[in-house]
């Protein structure tokens, strides 16, 4: 569904990413990990248009799509959770989810998928008019996946959902990524949580350093010693 080559992308002089490959295939999730600064937002940032590659190529669903905005994208069908959510604080909960689907025009779609969101997100349902902004991390980081759905997206990339949250929390979330999979929605998820993202992932990659080092399968790199030692705080290996 989604192909990355070679892709480079800076911030002034400084290359935060460079000459990355990557592939989500359809229905699956794939997780691309490692540490702050490794260049994991840079990577997102770019696949959705929201920074401009200096070289490379990303093709989704066999169309070449960098260089198109984010609204294009968004059309196309790529939603982005922004890493720190970016809830629009002074809307209500349903006026969030109302702008997630500001491109559709299908009244009856959108009202099944608004009711979807309320099943899959019980709390969103009691607190729809409440201000975004007056949310707990949990509630605005499920508010914020639901906004993104409310596009209908066919890949959907979660940037950090784990961050700041209480680790009950962060089961809950991880379990409704796997649902939204399940429902058939392609999901590419970047996480500092190395064991939850390998846990549900079928492919990671890991970056480090702006540059990609590892790959395999979820249970593959679960097991692998460079990632034990570096991020799962296994024992030192020789």
């Amino acid at each position: 569904m989604l192909e990355i080559r070679d892709v480079s992308t800076s911030y002034g002089q400084i290359k935060a990413i460079r000459s990355i490959s990557l592939d989500v295939p359809q229905g699956k999730i794939v997780a691309l990990i490692g540490a702050n600064g490794a260049g994991k937002t840079t990577t997102m940032k770019t696949i959705t248009g929201l920074l401009v590659p200096d070289s490379g190529t990303i093709h989704f669903e066999g169309r070449r799509v960098d260089g198109l905005k984010p609204h294009q994208l968004v059309k196309a069908g790529l939603a982005l959770v922004p890493e720190g959510r970016a809830i629009l604080g002074q809307m209500t909960v349903q006026e969030n989810l109302e702008m997630g689907a500001f491109q559709r025009n299908d009244t009856a779609g959108i009202r099944e998928d608004m009711e979807k969101m309320m099943s899959w997100f019980p709390i969103l349902k009691e607190r729809l008019n409440q201000l975004g902004g007056t949310l707990s991390g949990g509630q605005q980081q499920m508010l914020a996946i639901a906004r993104a759905l409310m596009s209908r997206p066919k890949l959907l990339l979660l940037d950090e959902p784990s961050m700041g949250l209480a680790p009950i929390v962060v089961s809950d979330i991880f379990k409704t990524i796997q649902e939204i999979n399940r429902e058939g929605t392609t999901v590419l998820i970047v996480e500092q949580n190395v064991k939850q993202a390998l846990k549900i992932a079928d492919y990671g990659y890991v970056l480090e350093a702006g540059q990609i080092v590892l790959s395999g399968t979820g249970q593959e790199l679960l097991a692998n010693e460079r990632v034990k030692e570096a991020y799962l705080g296994g024992r030192k290996v020789q």
